[in-house]
């Protein structure tokens, strides 16, 4: 099996890549920077120039800056074929901007925070008001806790909207869930969970990413959390994901995020589980089920091209089932000749030759 990692070439792409090595036959690691898309009359994915190999597996990942490069790629390669890819088109489109995460998981019936968007600085200011505080405020575009604003206050809130108004930034309005800034960083592997985190923000910082200075740890999740986890993945479109999900008392479990290319770093040392290893394992797997479709199917087709009908003459190459001194005809014999056990038939014998004739009434 050939496989292909693209990706930005981040300390977990390397994991990755060398978790997948043991997995598959083959493997190259391609800088999504080096790719290219010709969408001319006959789309085609460009690595340096060149036509991309041809690949069983194809992984693309990466940030919310190439969701639109990596929406192209797997939508190309989606259309010529025969190639397997975890994550969808429409996926890197809607995991990679707030808004529209929020909207797929509320088509989806995927529980979050209240969750306001405002057509104007106005009608903001207005649901502002009937807001209780502390509240968030998130920027679509944004990983690792940047673009997210705590305010305690509808005049703190108002100075932060008409900052974003002048920036010309488009924004949720969130109500804020109290869970002592922490929440659980859920990485699903196809219907699986394989990995659960429970991420600490350091003392007055509401944000719990490890990236800005948070605190995992191992954590097991309970199959509601699980559920959820792997229900909001698949409303995605992704099945390779990690879900953030704040676990609310008052509420049970909420999802605030989603993360298509997840760090594994973090997790992996707060867990003490390969990530990497699950996914690679994973997609291996995920490819060999489909070739070994794609063969059945190919094996289909070649049988159906043979059922011929009586006045054809075809010549195949088989063995003999056997049933003491009976010998049985292979199936594909029966359809091609229309023969079976009630028809009467003449017998031409020679050493190592038997003609089968339908004797004529």
């Amino acid at each position: 099996m050939k496989a292909a990692l693209i990706s930005q070439g981040s300390v977990s792409s390397q994991w990755t890549a060398e978790a997948m090595k043991k997995h598959f036959d083959e493997l190259d690691e391609l800088d999504i920077t080096n790719i290219e898309i010709d969408i001319s009359n006959k789309p085609v994915v460009l690595y340096n120039g060149k036509p991309i190999k041809k690949y069983d597996c194809i992984y693309a990942k990466g940030s919310y800056k190439y969701a639109m490069i990596l929406r192209a790629i797997t939508d190309v390669l989606t259309s010529q074929g025969n190639i397997y890819l975890p994550l969808n088109a429409d996926s890197f489109t809607n995991g990679h901007d707030k808004i529209l995460t929020h909207l797929k998981l509320l088509h989806n019936q995927i529980p979050t925070p209240l969750t306001y968007i405002a057509s104007s600085p106005q009608a903001a200011k207005d649901i502002l008001k009937t807001m209780s505080y502390p509240i968030v405020m998130k920027i679509p575009c944004g990983t690792q806790g940047k673009g997210v604003i705590f305010a305690d206050s509808f005049a703190s809130a108002s100075s932060m909207l008409d900052t974003l108004t002048v920036l010309r930034q488009p924004f949720l309005i969130q109500e804020y869930i109290e869970t002592g800034s922490t929440d659980l960083r859920i990485i699903v592997v196809g219907d699986k969970v394989v990995a659960a985190m429970k991420r600490k923000g350091l003392k007055d910082d509401k944000r719990s990413n490890l990236h800005a200075g948070g605190i995992g740890e191992r954590a097991v999740a309970s199959e509601d959390v699980k559920r959820i986890a792997i229900k909001a993945a698949k409303a995605l479109g992704a099945e390779i994901c990690g879900v953030d999900i704040l676990v609310s008392k008052l509420k049970g479990p909420l999802v605030i995020e989603l993360n298509l290319s997840p760090g594994l770093q973090g997790v992996t040392k707060a867990t003490g589980i390969n990530v990497a290893d699950k996914i690679s394992e994973y997609l291996a797997e995920k490819t060999r089920t489909i070739l070994e479709s794609q063969s059945k199917a190919k094996s289909k087709d070649v049988m159906v091209n043979l059922e011929v009908d009586s006045f054809s003459k075809t010549s195949i190459i088989t063995n003999l089932g056997a049933r003491g001194s009976k010998l049985i005809l292979p199936e594909i014999a029966y359809n091609i000749s229309k023969i079976n056990e009630d028809t009467e038939v003449e017998l031409s014998l020679d050493k190592g030759s038997i003609i089968i004739k339908k004797t004529r009434k």
